[in-house]
């Protein structure tokens, strides 16, 4: 039996479906720089990535591999909330994001007090909705094994639960450990 693929692989290939050169991404939560590499790599040099974190440490290392990966051109790093998201997407990209990706939780290898909140978490969705363009993709890995982590994770369905009824396909890819709720936007 084979195993069954990591659910940030499993992510990527979803948001790949949807993220084509030339397109505009964000990632809400940079930590380490996965997720803002891949999507850089996807827009290529004419699309653009918005990468958020809080943690200065988080945005040093994301910039390092972007700058190990010849990356850095097409990518703003923002040291924000995820929850002010729109304060910083230029007016022209309002509807027009085809891929937002959060990885909720902790930064690997850092202080596991600093983590995502269900508060602040729900309102970055809500406020991605409102970015993302019909038929674009937000992505959410939902990491439950901290402290706070299973109340984040229900909290982010019951959201989502909600946008399904204004004209979005939900998706829930579960796993012992975190579960990775998909959101694509009609149209």
């Amino acid at each position: 039996m084979s195993r069954p693929k990591p659910l940030t692989q499993r992510a990527h290939e979803l948001v790949a479906a949807h993220l084509e050169s030339g397109g505009i991404a964000i990632d809400a939560t940079a930590g380490n720089g996965y997720d803002t590499c891949f999507l850089a790599e996807r827009v290529g040099l004419e699309g653009h990535v918005y990468g958020f974190d809080i943690q200065d440490s988080a945005l040093q290392n994301t910039r390092q591999r972007l700058d190990t990966a010849g990356l850095a051109s097409q990518v703003t790093l923002i040291c924000d909330s995820h929850e002010h998201i729109t304060r910083h997407i230029p007016e022209q990209f309002r509807g027009a994001v085809s891929a937002i990706v959060f990885n909720l939780g902790y930064l690997p290898g850092s202080n596991k007090e600093t983590i995502t909140r269900s508060e602040s978490t729900t309102r970055a969705i809500e406020s991605s909705f409102e970015l993302l363009a019909p038929g674009g993709i937000i992505t959410i890995l939902a990491y439950r094994g901290h402290e706070g982590g299973q109340e984040e994770a229900a909290s982010v369905k019951i959201l989502l639960d909600t946008l399904v009824e204004q004209g979005c396909l939900l998706g829930v890819e579960e796993s012992p450990g975190p579960v990775l709720y998909t959101l694509l936007k009609k149209g």
